[in-house]
């Protein structure tokens, strides 16, 4: 795959088809063979530094994994997924929260909203070219000192499975290399705090969880 991105950028609508599309196919094989153990000791660290009545953002929320379904009983929490079979999951698991579709680099949240953000496993299906879009959307939602909790690569790739878990489901991932990341990153307004790699369980590799704070 190459590693640079395209002279020009790819057209959101049209990619973010493909990945609703994608996940609508695979949101129950994806459910039963993603761990969230992880995701979930990180989730609660986040919720340790949150204030009562706090109010969650998962942006790319799926099946309500991790995030909602370890905070929607105690915090103010907000999913938003393209997929709708997803949201359908999300529903069940974490009724408490509130869910739309949407889009991460058109998120349908107003300005100064939420006090933390959390994308795990979905800024990694952006087109790595609008990464930085994406990134300033967590910052436009976030109040002043706000958290955000995210997943990126620890290197640069983009790719397609067009079988993705024997789900008959395609999917495409595209994203930069730490370096570069946190480089966007800072340059929305954030100040990177604690980074951890684990391992991906559902194919190798490698990511890379990303703490920051929007600056005040």
């Amino acid at each position: 795959m190459d590693d640079e991105s395209p002279s020009e950028p790819r057209d959101l609508d049209e990619w973010a088809s493909a990945v609703m599309a994608g996940y609508d196919g695979v949101a129950e094989a994806y459910d039963d063979d993603r761990d969230p153990t992880h995701e979930a000791t990180l989730v609660e660290s986040l919720a340790a530094a949150l204030t009562d009545g706090a109010r969650v953002l998962d942006a790319g929320c799926g099946g309500g994994r991790a995030v909602l379904e370890t905070l929607a009983d105690e915090y103010e929490a907000v999913g938003v997924d393209l997929s709708v079979e997803q949201l359908a999951l999300a529903r069940e698991r974490a009724p408490a929260a509130a869910l739309a579709r949407g889009d991460l680099t058109r998120l349908p949240v107003g300005n100064d909203a939420v006090d933390a953000v959390t994308a795990l496993h979905s800024v990694i299906h952006v087109p790595r070219e609008h990464h930085e879009r994406a990134f300033a959307e967590f910052a436009r939602v976030l109040r002043p000192g706000g958290h955000l909790l995210l997943t990126t690569g620890v290197g640069d790739w983009e790719g397609r499975n067009g079988d993705w878990l024997d789900s008959g489901a395609a999917m495409q991932w595209s994203f930069h290399g730490r370096e570069r990341s946190l480089e966007l990153l800072g340059s929305v307004g954030f100040d990177v705090t604690e980074e951890t790699v684990r391992d991906d369980e559902l194919g190798g590799g490698e990511w890379l969880f990303v703490r920051a704070r929007l600056r005040e």
